[in-house]
């Protein structure tokens, strides 16, 4: 019985997890947004592909992919599902940061960004010190 209760996971180690999954829910939703740019069922201005300037279809292409790619990874808690997300995420830094001129301005999505950076960093880093204070 000392062996199984072992194998559970800490409370740090599944609320890590949630978060993953949270953060994966998000990122499909974000992947479904791009996609509606891409097929042009929103009734916007510029939203329909063939309308829209050539930053945007190259913008609205790459992250229409990789969203969905990165929802997968941080669902399934693979190590690449963050990296994934790190890029999106830097891609829309740029776009709605530096490049706000020809992106416009988002700036709750990129708060939520930096946001979801911070717990993920505070999580790792609190992983991290009990790992080390485990070997010690």
């Amino acid at each position: 019985m000392v062996g199984m209760a072992a194998m559970r996971p800490s409370q740090m180690d599944s609320a890590y997890n949630w978060f993953h999954r949270l953060v994966a829910l998000a990122c499909l939703v974000l992947g479904v947004v791009y996609w509606i740019r891409l097929v042009g069922f929103y009734p916007g201005f510029l939203w329909r592909f063939d309308l829209m300037p050539i930053q945007w279809k190259i913008a609205s292409i790459v992250l229409a992919v990789l969203y969905p790619f990165a929802a997968v990874g941080l669902w399934l808690l693979a190590s690449w599902g963050p990296v994934i997300w790190f890029l999106c995420a830097g891609a829309e830094f740029v776009m709605f940061g530096p490049l706000a001129g020809y992106f416009g301005s988002r700036n709750e999505l990129l708060l939520f960004h930096l946001a979801v950076a911070a717990v993920y960093i505070g999580f790792r880093v609190a992983l991290h010190l009990r790992k080390r204070r485990a070997r010690n």
